[in-house]
């Protein structure tokens, strides 16, 4: 291992990211993305084209509307906010959103989701020692993704973007989501885990007080998420079964019994 990984069994509580931590929904996030901003920036001449750097730099980890304006932000076009319930052909903040959520809806619907065995391994291992989990997303689907992947009876908590939207939660890298989160599920930060793969989501939770931030690296880069807050990256949440294993295996003391 290059590097000692924390127990997360002896964690007060664990809160996960959604998208690219616990399912692959990043990769379709990032096409309906892609797509949209695609058409976007071809209609209205805009320059630079659309990146996959751009979705990691400006959108990864943020709420919709903020990830489309820190975008326009970054190619310094200006474009009126609108309001939530803009249709999706909108020439606005929120209609722009709206219309990749309706292409995010379109493939989840016709594609499925399935998690990542190794971060259901995981939490499977986790719930059945005890361990408080939570999903802290800044994803207005992440109900409906998690349900789809058959894994929302894990989680005591969501805290997702219709929470952060009702109660007025900053997006990440501010620490509201991930601090509303550890007092939802009624743990102190300083003593639980936060995983992530976005630097937004690894700075929120650093802000956010916790002891540990675990970044899986899917694309975003280990140097940039530590640069974040992350205080260590893996590849793969399986890592952590493996340390486990690894541990109870030296420890003659630890074998179950019958």
């Amino acid at each position: 291992m290059p590097e000692t990984l924390p127990d997360l069994f002896a964690a007060d509580g664990v809160l996960f990211d959604l998208d690219g931590v616990l399912t692959p929904t990043a990769e379709v996030h990032m096409r309906a993305w892609k797509a949209v901003f695609d058409e976007v920036f071809a209609r209205w001449d805009i320059e630079p084209p659309y990146t996959d750097e751009d979705y990691f730099d400006y959108v990864d980890g943020k709420k919709r509307y903020d990830g489309v304006a820190s975008l326009m932000r970054s190619r310094n076009v200006e474009v009126p906010w609108g309001s939530v319930d803009d249709p999706p052909e909108a020439d606005t903040i929120c209609g722009i959103g709206n219309r990749k959520n309706a292409a995010f809806a379109t493939a989840l619907r016709s594609e499925g989701i399935a998690p990542f065995p190794g971060s259901l391994a995981l939490i499977e291992r986790l719930q059945a020692a005890g361990v408080p989990l939570g999903v802290v997303s800044s994803s207005k689907n992440a109900e409906e993704v998690l349900a789809a992947a058959g894994i929302r009876s894990f989680f005591r908590v969501v805290v997702d973007g219709v929470v952060a939207e009702r109660e007025h939660l900053a997006s990440k890298p501010a620490p509201d989501m991930f601090r509303a989160g550890a007092e939802a599920l009624g743990v102190d930060p300083a003593r639980s885990v936060a995983v992530e793969d976005a630097t937004s989501g690894a700075a929120s939770a650093a802000a956010a007080g916790f002891a540990v931030v675990v970044g899986v690296d899917r694309g975003t880069g280990a140097d940039a998420l530590r640069a974040a807050g992350a205080t260590l990256v893996v590849d793969d949440l399986s890592a952590f079964l493996h340390a486990a294993d690894s541990t109870s295996a030296s420890d003659p003391d630890s074998e179950e019994t019958a």
